[in-house]
């Protein structure tokens, strides 16, 4: 090998690393904004991507929920290791005129909350295999357990052969304290846009097109009551992937625990 041979290596070794690190940052969108967890820096190591399942290939025809959910059972669920809640209800989606994620401002939301939701009542717990009627829909509830730290919207679409996009999802699911828990705050992460109620109140509300990043917004301290407290979400998607993941974090960012889950 001539000497500029030798001199050219670490040039075109810096090219191809750099273009690997602008192709990777392109695959896992964009940055947090303001008032956003850093990719990575949130309780638990978590960051972009972190662990998320695949979409289900093109060739796969079986549309089972039993490959990414289990049947949410009497017996109640406590948060995984890192404090994700894993048992929700949820509602078949919403079918929406939505081609584009970039409508979706807080004003939207609030507006789809509004207009297209099973209940008024923000304390109400529906029953696992119900339906009930949203404009002309009609839409059925299922109490499950994602196998993963995120639940899977996406999955839950297609295993239930719903559409899967310009679609808004609703959520429920029952927290259990054996004793009060004050200072605790909602950390979440949303593909695209969405909200959380605790006990029939907003605790926080997530508009614009987001990427599912662990912690990536974070409600106002709140207290979780001892005994039933009620926490609804709601999911809104465009096209893409849609996908959340929520957990309770302290006052000092270590994910709270110390609670059960309920779908009754």
């Amino acid at each position: 090998m001539n000497k500029t041979h030798k001199l050219l290596l670490p040039v075109l070794a810096f090219v191809v690393l750099a273009g690997l690190q602008v192709a990777a940052i392109s695959a896992f969108g964009q940055a947090p904004g303001p008032g956003q967890r850093p990719a990575g820096q949130g309780p638990g190591g978590f960051g972009r991507g972190a662990n998320l399942p695949p979409i289900p290939i093109a060739g796969d025809t079986t549309h089972s929920l039993a490959i990414h959910f289990t049947p949410a059972t009497a017996v109640k669920k406590t948060p995984d290791a890192k404090g994700f809640i894993q048992r929700w209800l949820v509602l078949e989606p919403v079918k929406k005129n939505l081609r584009s994620n970039s409508t979706i401002t807080e004003a939207y939301l609030k507006t789809a909350f509004s207009t297209e939701n099973f209940s008024q009542d923000y304390n109400i717990i529906p029953k696992n295999g119900s339906t009930v009627k949203i404009g002309d829909q009609d839409l059925k509830w299922y109490a499950l357990d994602s196998k993963s730290f995120n639940f899977n919207l996406y999955h839950f679409s297609y295993a239930t052969n719903k559409a899967r996009a310009g679609v808004l999802f609703w959520l429920v699911t029952v927290i259990d304290c054996p004793q009060e828990i004050k200072n605790v705050r909602i950390a979440a992460g949303v593909n695209s846009g969405g909200a959380f109620w605790l006990n029939g109140k907003e605790a926080l509300m997530i508009p614009g097109d987001k990427d599912i990043i662990v912690d990536n917004v974070t409600s106002p301290l709140l207290t979780l009551k001892k005994g039933k407290n009620v926490l609804r979400a709601a999911v809104i998607n465009g096209q893409g992937m849609c996908n959340f993941c929520v957990r309770f974090i302290d006052d000092k960012g270590a994910p709270v625990k110390n609670f059960t889950l309920s779908y009754q």
